[in-house]
């Protein structure tokens, strides 16, 4: 049986001004929703992704807004990627090099802190 990772939620303190930071970065939009009052739900694709990521409001996490430390995301080429997000504005760690891959961080607008890993050449 395959186990697949869907969604994860992203906690966020302005839904509006997560929303145009992910946008803006190149994730897709794919639903916005507020089905009753106290509940909106917002799901955004990275490029390419089988998984989505979830902001909103009444979405039930205990976690606070910035308290994700630890999203990881695999890239093809982290010299594009940092170039993208400062071409977007967005302040990003310059390229980490290390044997099990080429790093770039950076933090969305609550703090919540991404890593994207270009993967070394295999064999």
């Amino acid at each position: 049986m395959d186990w697949k990772i869907e969604l994860i939620f992203v906690p966020v303190s302005d839904v509006d001004r997560a929303k145009d930071f992910y946008t803006g970065i190149g994730f897709h939009a794919d639903h916005d929703a507020e089905p009753y009052e106290g509940l909106r739900f917002v799901q955004l694709t990275p490029p390419g992704s089988a998984c989505s990521i979830a902001i909103g409001t009444g979405l039930g996490s205990r976690m606070e807004p910035g308290g994700l430390d630890n999203i990881q995301v695999v890239v093809s080429d982290a010299d594009a990627a940092l170039a993208q997000l400062r071409d977007a504005g967005v302040e990003a760690s310059g390229v980490d090099e290390q044997d099990w891959g080429r790093f770039v961080t950076f933090n969305d607008p609550d703090g919540n802190r991404w890593t994207l890993q270009q993967l070394p050449a295999r064999g």
